[in-house]
């Protein structure tokens, strides 16, 4: 799986100090069931998450996170779970979500797992097409999971993590970083 960020963007790793931009696309992508800003602060502390963000580079501005993903997956488990993926509505469609989800995968498959679950609005056709496209497949639903929406969610589980075509961008910083 082959993944492009269009010029002017950047993926990095996540820091704790992006909470507020994370939090600021969290409510405008999820207005109804977004997470709160302790819950996503915790997930940008832990030991066992794995946050990245794509961002705007343009000279003489500040960077502004456009896109941002999250990985969970205790050390020695050979399971993981994407917590969530969300990117900015202006971005959509330049594949940004694409990029997001094989740098998970590519850390899923650096951390030694087998197995990745995630779990994916029923009313959201364009998610479900690239997680299909990546080798996932729906196992089960949890019906009205996305509340106060009362949407279902298909749960999705790839039982070998799908190989991606080398390093992902950050992972490529991190070999051009050892040089």
């Amino acid at each position: 799986m082959t993944a492009v960020l269009p010029d002017g963007l950047r993926l990095r790793r996540a820091h704790p100090q992006d909470l507020d931009d994370v939090m600021w696309l969290e409510q405008v992508s999820f207005p109804t069931d977004a997470w709160s800003a302790s819950q996503m602060s915790g997930e940008l502390h832990s030991p066992h998450g794995y946050y990245v963000v794509i961002e705007t580079i343009e000279e003489g501005t500040a960077p502004t996170v456009v896109g941002y993903a999250g990985l969970s997956s205790l050390p020695g488990n050979p399971v993981a779970d994407v917590q969530t993926i969300a990117v900015a509505a202006e971005h959509r469609g330049k594949g940004l979500g694409r990029v997001l989800f094989t740098e998970l995968l590519d850390e899923a498959r650096r951390r030694g797992v087998h197995e990745v679950f995630l779990e994916v609005r029923a009313d959201n056709p364009v998610a479900q097409a690239m997680y299909t496209a990546a080798g996932f497949e729906q196992i089960a639903v949890r019906p009205r999971y996305y509340q106060p929406d009362g949407v279902d969610a298909w749960v999705m589980r790839a039982e070998s993590v799908p190989d991606a075509t080398g390093p992902g961008p950050i992972g490529q910083e991190a070999l051009d970083d050892r040089g």
